[in-house]
């Protein structure tokens, strides 16, 4: 039987990052779990039929990542696979002063976070010469989207920024896997107010997720569906995606608290 491995997670107490965190706790995966809502990373650990470490922090706080990274190292060893997953979204305007600290704070947390999450972890990796370490990022990284400059923003530097590190890590035996969902049923999503094709629930997004980091994927869009949408996306002129996606529905403007 293959043995259960470790696994840290952020943005774990809902949405993917739970689900996630049920999909590995089911293989006997020893967890660490890390969000900024306390009694429902609590109910979440609970709930799990294995071991479960959990910190309450924002992913905004480097220091924070930090010390719970070394509590888990010291506590359970280093982890097969980190997943950074914590992320915010809301709808900006570009003509709004109050909208660049919108863009500031979605920032921080989907790429800044995302990077503050996993480099804790790189060089105890490395120096064990094994592990993963898995980035969500979004479909929404590879095209700007009317109403949604933050977002898109923030998921194209996460895209990028995992790719600088995956070459970083290049024959280190560690390896980094870039994670781009499309619509997935969760509390971020609820609020969309434009089609959302090939619509995933939570859970079959999970798994979906977890046998890519066990591939070892690069990249990996999900569902296959959407690697057709990013095919032509990104292929599309620019003067015919104007056409198309200037008057698209914008995301509503109110971060989530």
């Amino acid at each position: 039987m293959p043995v259960p491995q470790k696994v840290f997670i952020t943005g774990a107490s809902s949405g993917i990052g739970a689900a996630l965190a049920r999909h590995y706790a089911e293989r006997g995966a020893t967890l660490g779990l890390a969000a900024r809502r306390a009694a429902q990373l609590q109910t979440l650990a609970d709930s799990l039929p294995t071991r479960v470490c959990i910190y309450a922090l924002d992913v905004a706080d480097s220091a924070a990542l930090a010390a719970a990274a070394q509590d888990f190292i010291v506590r359970h060893g280093v982890p097969d696979i980190v997943i950074a997953n914590a992320g915010i979204s809301a709808g900006t305007r570009s003509e709004l002063a109050a909208d660049i600290a919108v863009l500031s704070r979605i920032m921080q947390i989907n790429m800044l976070g995302l990077a503050a999450t996993l480099q804790p972890f790189v060089a105890p990796m490395r120096e064990r010469g094994s592990g993963v370490l898995a980035g969500i990022a979004s479909i929404a990284g590879f095209r700007g989207l009317a109403g949604a400059g933050a977002y898109c923003a923030s998921k194209s530097a996460a895209i990028t920024w995992l790719e600088s590190l995956r070459l970083e890590l290049h024959g280190s035996g560690v390896d980094v896997v870039t994670i781009c969902p499309g619509f997935v049923a969760t509390p971020l999503t609820a609020v969309n107010r434009n089609p959302m094709p090939f619509l995933l629930e939570a859970p079959d997004a999970a798994r979906r997720i977890a046998r890519a980091i066990a591939a070892k994927k690069r990249l990996a869009i999900i569902p296959w569906q959407m690697r057709l949408v990013f095919f032509f996306l990104r292929r599309m002129p620019n003067w015919l995606y104007d056409r198309l996606f200037a008057r698209a529905p914008r995301k509503p403007r109110d971060l989530p608290a």
